[in-house]
């Protein structure tokens, strides 16, 4: 296992970079590629993860505001 830095989001991270052997659907790779806009489907898969790490993120801040009373749905949605 390599250890690398990464400077992201104004914080120094340790990130442990590991070979991985994995069989993908190299079609929403490709369209993963154009909406993200990356060079490299390393930068692709790497971009993809780290969305959904943010994502979980958010659902939990919300979760959290939910159980202080809630937000108000402004868009009035079912």
């Amino acid at each position: 296992m390599a250890l690398r830095w990464m400077f992201t989001n104004g914080y120094v991270v340790n990130m442990a970079i590991r070979h991985k052997h994995l069989k993908l659907d190299q079609r929403k790779i490709d369209k993963a590629r154009r909406m993200l806009g990356t060079k490299t489907e390393q930068e692709t898969l790497d971009r993809a993860l780290d969305m959904v790490l943010a994502e979980d993120r958010i659902v939990r801040i919300l979760r959290r505001g939910k159980a202080m009373g809630g937000f108000e749905d402004v868009f009035r949605r079912g």
